[in-house]
């Protein structure tokens, strides 16, 4: 009896061996070998892998690629071929969907539907597709929405990660993943059609994972997203790589605008303008919104001629500019159009244009305080003070109390304009206002211009303790002293105005300042022979000022 059992387990064995599906010898042909390398050359991994598309699309395990400057595939028929991009990418899972240089490939069909628990899978090993192992699949768990994880019952090898795992029809359902160990009866594979559906995005694109690779990201197939990740890319990117994504932008979307917009804004900032030119022309030769294109390139002209006007280039100006702009608005008026005119208009120094539009724009969506600052600034230059404040009050006006940051380049400027308009107690509550906005950020310099202010409000303390600021920040900067100095002599703090006076020469005993205020304090104290002597040595070092002092304490 035992004979017999042991004669028909061997039986089952043969036909669990020998009895292989007929689709193994077609479906050989879509796996391979992966190597990926360093940037000197040197091997990094070895893995498995199989074409998901007839395009060069394949898929494998993530971890070969990770720090690898270049990867090849060696398919079944021993011919090599690059990796030229990858498609997507997801680290949790360890996979990875990519390109290679072969655009007559033989995919596997991909499952659309879920192995059910109980069914048949077969293991396609590179290495051996004469031998193709099955096991029956035991989980089929479910994740991110309609994924299958599966476990099967057979065992594997570590040299058989990312092979395909198929059903009967040879539809590949999985790919093999990471064995707990070589003796283990269950293995693992995780979703083929996940694997498969691995994309990079506009906002993928420069995802941390994609960035543990060396090798060429792929732009999405999508205008759209591509449109995004060239937008977002521009302030994370070196120039050179940036350059490297414009270039395989427009050559993978000639017909797109975009690609020559970012590649002439690029050329702009490189100073040449002759591509630059070009480049614009063919963007607005593509562009279904000519509005929009006319727009950009004025608004590139007009950054160039202010921001780079020691660069002259012949056929760009602030005239031609300004007909750009004109043809947007007239194509498709807008208020951004109408602004970026008066800006145009005041660099012409036209400001009673560049006023009038500013005004018209108050009664548009674009209300706020870049137009009512546009149109005082207009005022400022026409020497009309009363108007150029009552528009600064207008700009901060549109922001709302306890303020935010964005109003604080706003209270500045209207501080600056109310100082100079003698108006130094307004301009003081104005300056305390951005301080408490830009606590982390305000410098020596800018106590010291308070001081300075708050001298000219007959704020004498308040001056006091700003210009101690100021030196605390920077204690090395000759003119604080001198200043701190000539507001103790003013106020009657003669001891303190030798003190600080005596710190000025210890910090550069060649500078005049600090004897002239040392040698005036002495005087003023009744000190007149030390502070006569302290003027001289004033005089000898250049000052003018200490002659008159000299004769009048002598």
């Amino acid at each position: 009896m035992k004979k017999m059992m042991m004669i028909g387990c061997l039986l089952l064995s043969a036909v669990a061996t020998f009895a292989q599906p007929g689709w193994t010898k077609n479906a050989s042909k879509s796996v391979f070998t992966l190597k990926t390398f360093a940037a000197d050359g040197s091997l990094i991994a070895s893995s498995n892998g199989f074409f998901t598309g007839t395009n060069g699309e394949a898929v494998s395990n993530f971890t070969p690629f990770k720090g690898a400057a270049r990867a090849v595939v060696l398919d079944a028929q021993g011919k090599e071929w690059q990796v030229t991009g990858i498609l997507g990418v997801n680290d949790m899972y360890d996979v990875v969907k990519f390109r290679v240089n072969n655009r007559k490939t033989q995919p596997l069909a991909v499952s659309q539907t879920a192995a059910p628990v109980g069914s048949t899978a077969w293991l396609l090993n590179y290495r051996d597709t004469k031998n193709v192992k099955n096991g029956p699949v035991r989980k089929a768990e479910t994740f991110m929405g309609d994924y299958a994880y599966y476990t099967v019952a057979m065992t594997m090898s570590e040299s058989q990660v990312s092979c395909p795992l198929l059903n009967d029809a040879g539809e590949v359902i999985g790919m093999m993943q990471q064995p707990a160990s070589e003796k283990d009866t269950l293995s693992y594979a995780i979703s083929a059609r996940f694997v498969d559906s691995l994309k990079v995005t506009g906002v993928t694109y420069n995802d941390p994972a994609l960035q543990l690779t060396q090798i060429k990201k792929e732009l999405p197939a999508d205008l759209k997203e591509a449109t995004v990740v060239l937008y977002l890319s521009a302030t994370q990117m070196d120039s050179a790589a940036y350059a490297n994504l414009i270039q395989d932008f427009i050559q993978q979307y000639p017909s797109a605008p975009d690609g020559y917009i970012y590649r002439a804004q690029q050329e702009v900032g490189d100073g040449n303008f002759t591509a630059a030119e070009k480049d614009m022309e063919t963007a607005l030769k593509n562009s279904d919104q000519k509005d929009e294109t006319y727009f950009t390139y004025a608004r590139m002209i007009y950054n160039k001629e202010i921001y780079q006007s020691a660069q002259p280039y012949p056929n760009w100006s602030l005239d031609k500019a300004l007909s750009l702009i004109q043809t947007a608005n007239n194509g498709n008026p807008q208020p951004t159009y109408r602004q970026l005119e008066a800006n145009i208009r005041f660099a012409q120094k036209d400001y009673n244009g560049a006023y009038a539009i500013f005004e018209e724009l108050t009664k548009t969506n674009l209300r706020g305080a870049d137009i009512f600052f546009g149109a005082a600034r207009c005022k400022e230059m026409q020497k009309d003070t009363t108007a150029m404040l009552a528009l600064m009050d207008s700009t901060i006006a549109t922001f709302d109390k306890p303020y935010l940051k964005e109003a604080a380049p706003y209270l500045w400027a209207r501080a600056e304009a109310r100082r100079n308009a003698g108006k130094y107690r307004d301009a003081i509550s104005d300056m305390n206002e951005y301080e408490t906005l830009m606590t982390a950020t305000v410098n020596d310099n800018f106590y010291y211009i308070r001081h300075q202010t708050e001298i000219q409000g007959r704020l004498y303390q308040q001056a006091l303790n700003d210009i101690n600021r100021a030196i605390q920040i920077n204690p090395k900067e000759i003119l604080y002293y001198a200043e701190k100095a000539s507001l103790e002599i003013r106020v009657g703090m003669y001891d303190g105005a030798i003190a600080t006076a005596q710190e000025c020469i210890g910090i550069d005993a060649n500078n005049s300042d600090g004897y002239l205020f040392l040698g005036l304090a002495q005087c003023l104290k009744g000190q007149k022979a030390e502070g006569i002597k302290n003027l001289e040595k004033a005089k000898s070092l250049g000052d003018t000022q200490a002659d008159a002092l000299i004769q009048k304490y002598q």
